[in-house]
């Protein structure tokens, strides 16, 4: 990877000179039936909408859902993982989706539409409203893992063992309001997840 200052990089889909963006997760966590109108079906969507960009720029791609009895979700894709990058201290930096808005969704008058009716706003929103989760992403230059609280990242990117495959998994558990509520089925998901053509979808659980 090639060492550069963070002012230098370009932003697309997050800011990346904002690692975490306090008011933004605290006003998600303050309107859950805003951001999760569907609960734990939306918090997915939002997940495997990102599974289904890339699988559209690749011509293709995999994505596995899995409803561990816990309550908590994982999704996991075969993308390119999330771009990760060394700055000019020579530090590995993330995209900070889970922590930032996502700049092209989140309060935008013309964001994407989610197969469930409601607007797609981001993976901070699932960040937010998720007692914990786990981001562990797969790149051509490298591999590591992350755990966030409530959107907060309370762990550094930690390095983990890497096979050369690429991909991003994220496991969530809910917040217990959202946990209440009936979760989908894997039949319900499967039809949802039609409406990305290009992605192929297989549920556990």
């Amino acid at each position: 990877m090639e060492m550069r200052s963070r002012g230098t990089w370009q932003n697309t889909t997050h800011d990346w000179a904002s690692t975490v963006d306090v008011d933004h997760l605290q006003h998600i966590r303050r309107n859950p039936a805003l951001f999760a109108p569907d609960g734990i079906r939306h918090l997915i969507l939002e997940v495997v909408a990102y599974a289904a960009d890339e699988a559209e720029r690749n011509n293709g791609g995999h994505c596995r859902v899995t409803l561990h009895a816990d309550g908590s979700v994982s999704v996991c894709d075969d993308g390119r993982g999330t771009d990760t990058r060394l700055d000019d201290r020579g530090e590995a930096v993330k995209k900070p989706i889970m922590a930032t808005r996502d700049l092209r969704f989140f309060d935008h008058p013309d964001a994407q539409i989610l197969p469930n009716g409601h607007p797609r706003r981001g993976m901070s929103v699932v960040a937010a409203l998720s007692n914990q989760l786990i981001h562990t992403n797969r790149r051509h230059n490298g591999a590591w893992a992350q755990r966030y609280e409530q959107g907060v990242p309370v762990t550094g990117l930690t390095p983990i063992a890497h096979d050369g495959a690429t991909g991003t998994t994220v496991r969530f558990l809910p917040n217990q309001s959202l946990r209440a509520a009936s979760a989908p089925t894997a039949d319900e998901l499967t039809r949802l997840a039609t409406a990305w053509p290009h992605l192929t979808l297989e549920v556990h659980g």
